[in-house]
């Protein structure tokens, strides 16, 4: 897992105050499905948070994975929307970085972004500058896509992002690669939409789905799926 979609930045792009925060606990299939990537870790952990302000908002997330009893590699994100304004577009100030092959990385662009008039769907696009610390073409670009759909009064929910980006880098075979894609949709079902469950039991089981190209160490494309439960405080 790298990163959840940041669909709540897009509802704050059109002026819904929203606050949010949770926890997610993945499975990881990928080492079941390539033989290559048996030591891959099963079992990762996401924390999010999002807060909105009269200037923006600001979102991070950590997400930690671990193998046998201990954390084996770890990336955390932290991203400033910058608005002063009521068009759909907003500026957009962001830091990667982690342990491993993971590389510090800093972005700046724009984002785009559309939601329908009860805030049940939407997208955003975003177009930036990434400067990565340490590569041998530090100045590379990046484009991303995100998405939310929630439908089934609210029991079902559609997210997920799409990343592409430009980094020179060396896979776990030796073969050198220019541009990186990446992808994380994610399906949940939310129990607190069932009638006889307290609208403040906010649970939800699901899936998510890594679908990338390039990434990391990996040479060519790969579809890693998750089993997930997801928390949401509020």
């Amino acid at each position: 897992m790298r990163r959840v979609v940041l669909s709540l930045i897009m509802l704050l792009c059109c002026g819904v105050m929203v606050n949010a925060q949770n926890i997610q606990l993945h499975y990881d299939f990928g080492n079941n499905i390539y033989d290559e990537l048996g030591g891959r870790a099963k079992l990762t952990t996401t924390v999010e948070m999002f807060k909105p302000d009269k200037w923006g908002s600001t979102f991070f997330f950590v997400d930690m994975d671990y193998a046998k009893n201990e954390v084996a590699s770890a990336y955390w994100e932290i991203a400033r929307e910058l608005k002063f304004w009521k068009a759909p577009v907003s500026i957009h100030v962001e830091y990667d970085g982690g342990i491993n092959y993971i590389k510090d990385s800093y972005l700046g662009g724009v984002t785009y972004t559309y939601n329908n008039s009860d805030f049940s769907k939407g997208f955003s696009v975003s177009a930036m500058y990434k400067y990565i610390h340490s590569n041998e073409s530090p100045s590379n670009f990046q484009l991303t896509g995100t998405w939310y759909l929630n439908f089934g009064k609210g029991m079902f929910s559609f997210t997920g992002f799409a990343d592409f980006w430009r980094e020179k880098h060396t896979d776990m075979n030796g073969n050198k690669h220019e541009f990186v894609f990446l992808a994380e949709p994610q399906f949940w079902f939310n129990f607190n939409a069932l009638k006889k469950v307290n609208d403040k039991f906010n649970l939800s089981v699901g899936t998510e789905w890594e679908i990338s190209s390039n990434f990391a160490l990996m040479n060519g494309w790969y579809w890693n799926p998750t089993l997930a439960l997801k928390w949401t405080f509020n």
